[in-house]
């Protein structure tokens, strides 16, 4: 393991470039749906899952584009589709971020149980039961999730136990 040894006498100056964290870009990358122009998302890493998210938003309709070596432009377009690719969503468990941001921009939303996940199995119960509690609804059941709403209205959600996924969602 490295270490650092400080011996004082001497200021400790400097800069560290800080990289940017795929579980904090992909629910950017989504939340990105229910804008009505270009988000840019800066340091955003090139890793494997966020090019699968970038294929998920890409395949939904969004025009996405690399802006350098770790920007990216999301812009969503009018002709956003409200039923996510099933073959990219099983790649990736993240891809259940495009849950919320769908179903509260076009009223509804199709997505498939996501996979990706090497920890063992995630239910995604708590992403159905908050989206629920806003006012929405299931429609359908089996190997997908099928779900509409109206407006969607606030709410004060209690989950069984922390999920970060269903909280950003």
């Amino acid at each position: 393991m490295e270490k650092y040894i400080i011996r004082g006498g001497r200021r400790l100056e400097g800069s560290v470039q800080i990289g940017g964290a795929k579980n904090a870009v992909l629910p950017l990358m989504a939340a990105a749906l229910m804008a009505p122009g270009t988000s840019v998302i800066h340091r955003v890493p090139r890793i494997m899952d966020v090019e699968t998210m970038v294929q998920v938003l890409a395949a939904l309709g969004a025009e996405v584009a690399w802006a350098g070596p770790d920007a990216l432009e999301i812009f969503p377009g009018l002709n956003l589709g409200w039923e996510a690719p099933d073959a990219l969503i099983r790649e990736m468990r993240a891809s259940i971020q495009v849950l919320g941001p769908l179903l509260a921009r076009l009223g509804r939303v199709k997505v498939f149980q996501p996979g990706g996940c090497a920890i063992g199995p995630r239910p995604i119960d708590f992403h159905i039961r908050g989206m629920e509690a806003l006012g929405a609804r299931q429609i359908g059941e089996g190997g997908c999730i099928l779900m509409e709403a109206g407006k969607l209205h606030g709410a004060e959600i209690m989950l069984d136990f922390p999920s970060v996924g269903a909280t950003e969602n």
